[in-house]
């Protein structure tokens, strides 16, 4: 299945609202707190067990992205949107199924593994088109699109509170809200297969700088650069440090203010999911608009050194203020969705556009380490204290330290990032070639 060729006078702008239909409805991975505590209790599980669905999803994602991603540049966007409908959908499904009979296991399968697919396979789809609609901005506007993603919990969140509260937070209740989250995002994706379109031409835009100018570099050459590999160190742990406190968003602002004369409800913890959400997504669009400025390396330098920081005063001075700790966790969660909107124009900087969405595709398998370690460092961590009898802001010190060493680690290999070597480009007449032989694939 190939998308339409977009015929003369075709807006451009509409096409990151096709992405935006799709990214929009798999960002509700970003909501999974939600359901932590209702399937905990609902089924006997810990905080570590709770997590293995959207652990399996972050790296099912990385995975699908990695070998699927030159199948996506080969067969277009509105193939690979599909998928990610038919595999995000049918993954709820699924696990509504687990839900409703008491098998955890079928919902690791549906929402982990299946759901996990979609995930991946729907994340670039969009991606290659988008930096060939936007050449004279590719931050921005991938940015738009990936902000989606970031944005998908700021409606499922409170959503999904909101079922759990009319259906019950029973496994009944939960198998319910697993399905309407199924049928419904089904439906509001297939609005961004219906809409998108390619470029006719590889400038869509008078005026607008060539795509195909600069460095040219094949995914497989790619991964054999130092610069990759660096990059790959640089995204997992920005990663990891900020979905350590997304995975565990709800249970974690609980714990720290539980011994407060203020404690934080449900509703509020499922509140301040949103906001994480809004920083999230409005991380991606701003900061990545701010790349296209200052450069994908300073602000990198900016995720990582100060995220550093940020994660500093949580764990020093976060259990004593509710403003100062939710500040600080918006900030880190900003740098986090930023990250994942300024990689694929750091990808185009370093490699061109001639294969950057296969090359996206294999840069998301840090992603998925990221998806392990950092609800691993948290909840084990977590678990690991409060068995020892401990709790409330004390259950994260050790985590939290552990992160500014990952961040630390990540500002170190951005530093080591310098152009790729002319010897890695495709040679001009084979990518002349391809070029050609892709085209009527486009079509």
């Amino acid at each position: 299945m190939s998308p339409p060729v977009a015929r003369p006078g075709w807006s451009r702008w509409l096409v990151p609202p096709a992405a935006l239909s799709v990214h929009l409805a798999i960002g509700q991975a970003y909501a999974w707190s939600v359901f932590k505590p209702p399937l905990e209790s609902a089924l006997h599980l810990n905080g570590t067990e709770s997590a293995l669905p959207f652990q399996f999803a972050i790296v099912m994602l990385g995975l699908s992205a990695a070998f699927g991603g030159t199948l996506v540049e080969r067969r277009g966007p509105r193939w690979a949107m599909t998928v990610a409908l038919v595999c995000f959908s049918s993954g709820f499904l699924i696990s509504a199924l687990g839900a409703w009979t008491g098998q955890f296991w079928l919902i690791v399968l549906g929402y982990g593994v299946v759901g996990g697919i979609g995930l991946g396979v729907g994340y670039i789809s969009p991606v290659s088109t988008l930096i060939k609609w936007f050449p004279d901005r590719p931050g921005m506007a991938t940015g738009i699109a990936i902000m989606g993603f970031g944005g998908g919990a700021l409606i499922a969140s409170p959503w999904s509170a909101q079922m759990l509260e009319s259906f019950g937070a029973d496994r009944t209740g939960i198998a319910l809200a697993f399905v309407v989250h199924g049928l419904s995002y089904a439906v509001f994706m297939s609005l961004g297969v219906l809409l998108v379109r390619v470029p006719r031409t590889e400038t869509p835009v008078a005026g607008a700088p060539s795509t195909v100018s600069g460095a040219q570099v094949s995914a497989r050459s790619a991964v054999r650069t130092p610069q990759f590999w660096c990059l790959w160190l640089v995204l997992c742990t920005n990663v990891t440090a900020g979905i350590g406190i997304l995975e565990k968003a709800a249970p974690m602002i609980t714990d720290f203010f539980a011994g407060s004369t203020t404690p934080v409800s449900a509703s509020a913890a499922a509140g301040f999911v949103a906001l994480l959400s809004a920083a999230n997504m409005a991380g991606r669009i701003g900061w990545s608009s701010t790349s296209d400025l200052i450069g994908r390396k300073n602000v990198y330098r900016v995720y990582l050194g100060v995220g550093a920081l940020m994660y500093l005063l949580i764990a020093l001075f976060g259990d004593g203020s509710k403003p100062l700790f939710v500040l600080c966790a918006l900030v880190i969660l900003s740098f986090y969705g930023g990250g994942f909107a300024t990689v694929p124009a750091y990808l185009k900087d370093l490699f061109g556009t001639y294969q950057v969405g296969a090359i996206h595709g294999r840069l998301l398998t840090a992603w998925s380490t990221a998806g392990v370690l950092g609800p691993l460092i948290v909840n084990w961590i977590a678990d690991r204290q409060e068995a020892a009898g401990r709790h409330g802001s004390s259950l994260y010190g050790l985590s939290f330290a552990i992160m500014i060493g990952l961040l630390v680690v990540g500002f170190a290999a951005n530093e080591f990032i310098r152009p790729v070597h002319p010897r890695h480009n495709v040679p001009a007449p084979r990518k002349d070639a391809d070029v050609a032989r892709q085209q009527p694939e486009s079509a």
